[in-house]
């Protein structure tokens, strides 16, 4: 047996001041994008994968450093490893993939280090098995929990994986009740003219025009007509008459769903097998349906592009844009929203060489042409007019495109590459410029396109970084753009890119400009309802109110007085008061 001596001399005290330095360098990691508001477009990375590189760190101090014998050292290792094993054989679905390297790992390692620190003056083998019984005890956090994504600012969304999500009590409690209004009862003709033909609008700008509102809601306020459960999803709405059509997530399918904008209740429901869940951006389609020509096109996040009846939801043809484009879903999946225009239905899909943008023939599907385009986008492309001519237009990593829509010849590549993704919709103003909107660390610029010989060519006016929007699309008012600084609202002079302001934590929400109300309606994040004043004089928040429940990211939509929000658990309509 050992003696004492031996004993003493085999076993030292740990050097723990190494552990306890490092581990803060976790929680600082972790909140970087809310610490460095004008860091780099990748920064979100760093909140991801920080902590676990500091944990990496952690494992050199504890195999180089740490003092321990090799016994322990080896000991340490491989029961992680195996803690980490477990745990992952043990969790919940949404809990694995990323979730290893962004959250079970790091927390197992603090765990584990923790123990160290707190056991490290104890001279015997137990010090290790005990901290291992904490890294257990951390790690088993990842197996009783699931995850709906992330919030703007990285943090996950949690819940006891016991616990029925949203999605589970719409499939266990939705009744189809028969409607008093039928299919057979639908009014067709509305969708011939969709008053909300698609995403952001008829022009895709997230601009409504005619009826003035009521900036006073302590006397006016909104009045709620109707609020029911819809499936998970990141769609706005497509309106026609008094019909909404979006996209959910609905146990294995992906489903376009058409609404009695009147009543809340479901008219049709079209569902196409496909499950897209990716746990950063969470569960379900990304893109909003567009009405055109009496038809439905819609997109879902692992890239069927179908086309049905708008009246009755029957299905007339669909694409796989996986085959298409030779590509398999992007990172947060496939999200363009389709862009119907002369015959064809247009969307980016990201593929290689000349696959980047394709257009089908909207009345059977069939290739009509592609184009090269950028690999990173999670916009839309949009019809827009520029130097008077009707042009395709696209954001991708690499900068604007421009093409002829009928061939889809390139017009103009105007070349400004950003880190990363764009995600955003381009603005024209005055006929012959570009706003080009961009997330952390790019900013936005403005670009003056002039013809020459009939070519087209992009100068730059200027580059803000006053303005970083990341996936929270700008409105733009007389002069000015509103929208998300990253997450703090703020207000930018286009004639030069500075800041009138910035104010209003709405993390990473969207916004509604009242066009003729000089209003802005914000939705926030966490499903508040704000009313501004759209005025570069300071930030002017008129009312605010709780609307919804839960993480909210889909575009608002105004259609006559009724105001239309939704997000990833329920639907919301209320009505507004107009004024003369």
């Amino acid at each position: 047996m050992a003696s004492t001596a031996e004993v003493v001399s085999r076993y030292k005290p740990l050097r723990t001041w190494i552990p306890m330095l490092l581990l803060p360098l976790m929680i600082v990691a972790r909140f970087v994008p809310d610490l460095v508001s004008n860091g780099p477009s990748m920064i979100w990375m760093a909140s991801a994968f920080g902590p676990f590189l500091v944990g990496v760190l952690l494992m050199g101090w504890w195999l180089i450093c740490s003092r321990a014998s090799w016994l322990e050292r080896l000991l340490g290792i491989v029961g992680i490893i195996c803690i980490i094993v477990l745990v992952q054989l043990l969790a919940h679905f949404s809990m694995r993939g990323p979730l290893v390297i962004v959250m079970t790992i790091p927390m197992t390692i603090a765990g584990f280090v923790i123990g160290l620190i707190l056991l490290g003056s104890r001279l015997d083998v137990q010090r290790t098995w005990l901290a291992l019984c904490v890294a257990l005890l951390a790690a088993s956090v990842s197996a009783a929990v699931k995850t709906d994504g992330v919030w703007g600012n990285f943090a996950f969304g949690l819940d006891w994986r016991w616990r029925q999500s949203p999605e589970d009590k719409l499939l266990a409690d939705r009744q189809i009740a028969a409607s008093a209004t039928t299919v057979n009862e639908v009014d067709s003709s509305v969708f011939q003219k969709p008053e909300w033909p698609g995403f952001r609008g008829p022009n895709c700008d997230g601009t409504q025009r005619g009826l003035v509102f009521s900036d006073d809601w302590k006397t006016n306020p909104p009045r709620e007509l109707w609020r029911t459960s819809v499936g998970p999803g990141w769609s706005s709405f497509a309106v026609a008459g008094d019909y909404l059509l979006t996209q959910e997530q609905r146990g294995e399918n992906e489903s376009m769903v058409c609404y009695d904008g009147r009543t809340g209740k479901q008219i049709w429901e079209h569902g196409v097998p496909s499950r897209f869940f990716e746990a950063l951006g969470g569960l379900g389609p990304r893109g909003t349906p567009t009405i055109a020509d009496g038809a439905v096109y819609a997109l879902g996040a692992e890239g069927w592009l179908v086309k049905l009846s708008a009246a009755s939801g029957d299905l007339i043809w669909k694409v796989d844009l996986r085959k298409e484009a030779q590509r398999e879903p992007p990172m947060w999946g496939f999200a363009a929203s389709p862009c119907v225009h002369d015959g064809v239905v247009v969307v980016h899909a990201g593929g290689k060489e000349d696959k980047g943008v394709l257009a089908f023939k909207t009345e059977d599907g069939a290739l009509a042409w592609s184009v090269l385009a950028g690999e990173q986008s999670y916009g839309s492309v949009q019809m827009v007019t520029l130097l008077g001519k009707p042009l395709l237009s696209l954001l991708t990593q690499t900068g604007a495109h421009f093409w002829e829509p009928s061939s889809g010849k390139l017009v103009l590549d105007y070349e400004w590459k950003h880190q990363g993704y764009r995600a955003l919709q381009p603005k024209i103003l005055d006929g012959n410029k570009i706003l080009i909107p961009t997330g952390m660390g790019t900013g936005t610029r403005l670009v003056e396109v002039t013809e020459t010989s009939g070519k087209l060519a992009g100068k730059e006016i200027w580059t803000s970084r006053e303005m970083k929007p990341d996936f929270n699309d700008l409105v733009v008012s007389q002069g000015y753009a509103y929208g998300f600084d990253n997450s703090i609202f703020a207000c930018i002079d286009l004639q030069n890119g500075k800041r009138k302001w910035k104010g209003g934590h709405y993390e990473k929400g969207q916004a509604l400009l009242l066009a003729d109300s000089g209003l802005i309606i914000v939705v926030s994040e966490r499903g508040k309802l704000v009313l501004l004043r759209a005025t570069p004089d300071k930030h002017e928040e008129l009312a605010k109110l709780d609307a919804m429940q839960g993480k909210s990211w889909n575009h608002p939509v105004i259609v006559g007085d009724k105001l239309y929000l939704r997000n990833a658990e329920e639907a919301v309509c209320y009505q507004l008061t107009t004024v003369p």
